[in-house]
């Protein structure tokens, strides 16, 4: 299997930039909602939901990006959700290390009695860290823009909105609204990096075909100014409520394979492999992707996920 050294993934980092994208990409979107949307909400009374996934893009490319969330949120009342949310990457092997924390807060309205629409903001801070120590650019042995490590916190707000009925739902959020400045000019040289504004689109819908099995098709957009939408689509079968399956197809990227078990009512883990279709898929063997879903029930009311838009 080729490798890619970790300058040329720093190098393909700057080209995305350039392009405006830079969140991470998530195949199992649906189960990591509440790290792209501050609005997305379970409306479970004393339920605490906890989840964390972690994704390693471009396998065996030396240097390719990690990426780990981490997410926390129940109801105070039955009009206001709250959680935390986590983002951290790290990009070559620790040349490059960005980490996001926020608070996320949402309000929700009751259009009837069978749907909300939800409202939600995110707000905290984006800690970006470079470590050039060691690092070796045959083509610009001299390039003093990689002569000092850079260390910078910015503040960051988003907005979402989140509407779900009892067998579907829908999102829009932009998770980062400030286009902070990670890298300058400075000393004559043009430093690559500032945010560019990501707006998620997020939709899902459940079929019953009979009590035993359901079709779950969903789909998620990713909007950047300055460059093509990243599109996927995903169709999941889920058995008895507890095993589920699927494909994903990320628009000339990737092709996906998904499942995901209840283990215990109140846990869920999941696992999906991507297989590059882009130029990359010369240089690695695909994408992993894991996921952990808990629920604590902190009333005793055991109602776990049977009220989730992500299970039902």
């Amino acid at each position: 299997m080729k490798k890619i050294q970790p300058y040329l993934i720093l190098l393909l980092l700057v080209h995305a930039a350039a392009k405006g994208q830079q969140d991470p990409q998530y195949t199992q979107y649906m189960y990591n909602m509440s790290v792209v949307n501050p609005a997305y909400t379970t409306n479970e009374p004393g339920m605490l939901n906890f989840g964390s996934l972690y994704r390693s893009q471009w396998k065996n490319a030396v240097g390719a990006p990690k990426t780990l969330t981490f997410f926390a949120h129940a109801p105070l009342s039955r009009k206001v959700e709250m959680g935390i949310s986590l983002i951290t990457d790290n990009i070559g092997d620790g040349v490059l290390k960005e980490n996001n924390i926020y608070m996320d807060f949402a309000y929700i309205l009751k259009l009837d009695e069978n749907s909300n629409l939800s409202l939600g903001l995110k707000g905290g801070i984006t800690t970006f860290e470079t470590n050039f120590n060691g690092f070796v650019l045959p083509e610009f042995q001299e390039d003093i823009a990689f002569d000092e490590n850079l260390n910078n916190t910015f503040p960051n707000v988003g907005i979402g909105a989140f509407y779900h009925r009892d067998n579907f739902y829908a999102g829009i959020s932009a998770p980062n609204l400030l286009t902070s400045k990670h890298i300058e000019n400075k000393d004559g040289i043009h430093r690559i990096g500032s945010e560019a504004i990501h707006v998620f689109l997020t939709s899902g819908y459940v079929y019953e075909l009979n009590p035993d099995l359901k079709i779950k098709p969903s789909a998620m957009a990713k909007v950047v100014q300055g460059t093509l939408p990243t599109v996927d689509v995903s169709l999941n079968l889920l058995f008895n409520d507890r095993f589920e399956g699927g494909l994903s197809y990320r628009l000339e990227d990737a092709v996906s394979g998904m499942f995901n078990l209840s283990v215990l009512p109140a846990l869920r883990i999941g696992y999906a492999y991507d297989h590059t279709l882009s130029n990359l898929g010369n240089y690695s063997s695909g994408s992993h992707e894991i996921f952990v879903l808990f629920d604590l029930d902190l009333l005793g009311l055991g109602k776990g996920y049977d009220k989730s838009p992500r299970f039902y």
